[in-house]
C-alpha cells in the first residue's frame, strides 16, 4: 500500500466551537440530505459517488435521497429548484457545478435558508467573481468538496509518454503523437484535467498532442472521435502512440476503436483513463489500458463526513470551506489493493464514522486512499 500517496485533507488549527469534547461519541439528530446527481443512472462514476454517499449516511445517521438529472442539466435545475421549493426543506443539499449549470439553484438555496455544499465542481469564471467564495454572499453555501484533477491528468500523460519513450514509439517526425479525448470544455472536473494534460506535454519537447477532442463523456463518442483520429493518422503517415481519456467510459471506447483499426492496445500503443471503474480495472488487468487514476467516487462519503462534523457543531469551514482530495493511479501492479472493493461496492464495510475529525482537531481529515484501505476489514482489501 506504500504506492497510495498520504494525504492530510484541510489540516489547520482547531475550531473551538465544541460545546463538549466528546461531541463526535454522542453524536446528534438525525440529517436529512438531497443529492442532485447530475450523471446518467447507470453511469458508474455517478452511481459509486451516490452509493459510497448513502453506506456513509447509514453510518452516520444521515438519510441521503439521490435524485438523478440524467445528464440533462435543465433536468439537474429542475429537481434542485424543487427541493428548494419544498414545504418540509432537507437539512442540507448537495449539487455539483457540471457545466455550471448549478448557480441558479445554489442562489435560490440561499434565499430559501438551505444549507448547500458543493461537490466535484464548483464555481468558476464570472461566477465565482460575482458570488465570491464561500459563506461570502451567499451566508448558506458552506463550501466544496473536490479532487485535484490537474495532477491526475498530468499523471496519466506522464505515464502515456513514459511508456512510449520506453518502446521507442517516435513518428517518423521524432515525434510522440497523443490523442486527447476531453469530457467537455467547460466543466471545471474537466479543465483541470485537460490543464493536466496540457502541463505534462508542454514539458516534454519530443510530444505532440494532435488532436484534442470532447466525447461528452460517453464511450460511443469516445469510440466515433478515436476512430477518425486513427484515420487521420494513417493518410499523414503518423505512428499513434497513445490516447489519453478523461474518463475510463472514454478510455473504453478508445480501445474498442483501436481494436478496429487493426491494433493492439497495450502493444501498438496505450491507452489511460480515470475513474477506477470495474470494466477499466478489467481492460488493466488485461494488459489494454495502462491505468486508471481515480477514487474520487469517495467524495460522495467524505461529503457525508464533512456535515455530519458541521451538523454536530465542528466545521470544517474555520479550515478552509475548500475540501480537496488527491486521486492516485491503479496500474496493473497495484491492482489487487482495491480490486475487491470496487467490483463488489462494498462500501458498507469502510467506516465512515471513523475518519470524523476529532474532538479539538475540527477541518484536519485524512481522507488518503491509504487511510481507506487501512480502515478496511483484511479481507475486503486482497485478493
Amino acid at each position: 500500500m506504500s504506492w497510495f500517496p498520504r494525504v492530510l485533507i484541510a489540516a489547520g488549527l482547531a475550531c473551538g466551537l465544541l460545546a463538549s469534547p466528546n461531541w463526535a461519541i454522542a453524536g446528534g439528530a438525525r440529517l436529512n440530505v438531497v443529492f442532485v446527481n447530475p450523471g446518467k443512472t447507470g453511469e458508474v462514476y455517478w452511481d459509486m459517488v451516490s452509493e459510497t454517499m448513502k453506506a456513509a449516511g447509514r453510518k452516520l445517521d444521515m438519510n441521503v435521497e439521490v435524485l438523478v438529472a440524467e445528464r440533462n442539466f435543465r433536468t439537474m435545475q429542475e429537481l434542485g429548484l424543487g427541493v428548494v421549493a419544498r414545504a418540509d426543506k432537507p437539512d442540507f443539499l448537495i449539487l455539483s457545478n457540471e457545466e455550471s449549470a448549478a448557480v441558479p439553484v445554489l442562489e435560490a438555496a440561499e434565499t430559501a435558508g438551505i444549507k448547500t455544499l458543493f461537490l466535484s465542481n464548483t464555481l468558476i469564471g464570472a461566477d465565482a467573481a460575482r458570488l465570491g467564495a464561500p459563506r461570502e454572499k451567499l451566508k448558506t453555501w458552506l463550501g466544496d468538496i473536490t479532487t485535484d484533477l490537474q495532477t491526475a491528468g498530468t499523471r496519466m500523460a506522464n505515464a502515456l509518454i513514459t511508456a512510449a519513450r520506453t518502446e521507442k514509439w517516435q513518428s517518423p517526425d521524432g515525434k510522440i503523437h497523443i490523442l486527447g479525448i476531453g469530457g467537455d470544455e467547460i466543466t471545471p472536473a474537466s479543465i483541470a484535467r485537460n490543464v493536466g494534460l496540457d502541463l505534462a506535454v508542454g514539458a516534454a519537447q519530443d510530444v505532440v498532442v494532435d488532436r484534442m477532442l470532447f466525447a461528452n463523456w460517453t464511450q460511443s463518442e469516445a469510440e466515433v472521435v478515436t476512430a477518425n483520429y486513427l484515420s487521420w493518422a494513417a493518410r499523414k503517415g503518423i505512428r499513434p502512440a497513445g490516447v489519453w481519456a478523461g474518463n475510463d467510459p472514454m478510455a473504453l471506447g478508445a480501445i474498442k476503436a483501436v481494436v478496429a483499426a487493426g491494433l493492439e492496445p497495450g502493444k501498438d500503443l496505450q491507452i489511460v483513463g480515470l475513474n477506477w471503474s470495474e470494466p477499466a480495472l478489467r481492460e488493466i488487468e488485461a494488459g489494454r489500458l495502462l491505468l486508471s487514476d481515480g477514487g474520487h467516487f469517495l467524495l460522495g462519503g467524505w461529503s457525508m463526513v464533512l456535515l455530519r462534523d458541521y451538523a454536530d457543531g465542528c466545521d470544517f469551514g474555520t479550515v478552509s470551506p475548500h475540501v480537496q482530495l488527491k486521486t492516485s493511479a491503479i496500474t496493473r501492479d497495484n491492482l489487487s489493493s482495491v480490486s475487491t472493493l470496487i467490483k463488489t461496492r462494498a462500501f458498507d464495510q469502510i467506516d465512515f464514522a471513523r475518519f470524523r475529525a476529532k474532538a479539538g482537531a475540527c477541518g484536519q481529515y485524512d481522507f488518503s486512499i491509504a487511510a481507506l484501505i487501512a480502515s478496511m476489514p483484511s479481507s475486503a482489501s486482497s485478493e
